[in-house]
């Protein structure tokens, strides 16, 4: 599933290519890409139609797309959905599940989705509890992700050591902190020479914060890498994929020298999905 940098990627080509156009018309072509809109088909096309396209913004893995002071077009990607942009012309491929045509006659934008498992709907926004920005009424329970000005380190701190889990677990709990998923979990936990089944109770507040700057610095490279793309499912915009594969140290790296030491990386079993570590690195708990 995309990850923040992956959905970040995508809400930054959004913000070049859409933001402050007009939508002429809205056509639902799979009603599973709007399941979750109370309207439906008909009504969300509809309402879509007029409205102009304020802002991009993302918390985590959501996208979100303000339409006037209290509503906004909320999109989750799912596991390969993509918002693409491009002219209106080009062949429709199967996958679309929904097309947005744009009053300045320009590019228009297709909801692509493969699995159908992404979804768009029309949500109110609500202020969080956080009060930095109004969000979509459906993810304000969502945490602040770390590169956000309304995280906060101290608090984040406060909550994983009162947890009695793992600190991998801890890290995919989008309610603590979003954004993060298994690969760049694996990554940061790397980076910190945390083992990801350590219990979260016996951190130290010096390796809370080791790990959250391994969890920014990653983010951060990942970022500038355009995202992780192992197939054609993760691209921008544009229908382009992220590099950030080349950089990775432990996912998916299983037998591989670790770029440290030298010990082959390690593949464990996890949540129905895959650890990856260095078993001399990352001393595993007792």
């Amino acid at each position: 599933m995309p990850e923040l940098p992956e959905v970040e990627t995508v809400r930054a080509g959004m913000e070049r290519h859409v933001v402050g156009r007009t939508v002429a018309t809205a056509v639902v072509l799979n009603p599973r890409a709007v399941r979750r809109d109370i309207t439906g088909s008909d009504g969300f096309a509809a309402a879509m139609a007029g409205r102009t396209f304020r802002s991009a913004q993302r918390r985590g893995k959501y996208l979100w797309f303000p339409l006037d002071d209290t509503e906004a077009l909320l999109a989750h990607l799912g596991m390969s959905g993509q918002l693409l942009v491009g002219e209106p012309d080009r062949p429709l491929s199967s996958h679309v599940r929904a097309r947005f045509t744009f009053r300045d006659g320009g590019p228009d934008l297709r909801f692509t989705d493969q699995r159908t498992f992404g979804h768009l709907m029309l949500v109110p926004l609500v202020e969080p509890d956080d009060g930095a920005r109004t969000v979509p009424a459906p993810i304000a329970h969502i945490a602040p992700d770390l590169l956000e000005a309304a995280f906060d380190p101290q608090a984040f701190t406060a909550r994983l050591t009162r947890r009695k889990t793992q600190v991998k677990r801890a890290l995919l709990d989008q309610s603590l902190i979003s954004g993060i998923g298994n690969i760049y979990a694996d990554e940061a936990l790397w980076r910190a020479k945390l083992h990801w089944a350590r219990p979260t109770d016996s951190l130290k507040p010096g390796e809370v914060s080791r790990l959250l700057e391994a969890v920014r610095d990653v983010l951060t490279e990942a970022l500038k890498a355009g995202g992780t793309s192992f197939d054609a499912l993760y691209v921008n915009v544009n229908g382009e994929s992220g590099y950030f594969d080349r950089s990775l140290n432990a996912y998916g790296r299983e037998g591989e020298p670790c770029p440290r030491c030298g010990t082959p990386i390690r593949r464990d079993a996890f949540m129905n999905r895959s650890s990856y570590s260095c078993p001399h690195c990352q001393q595993a708990p007792r």
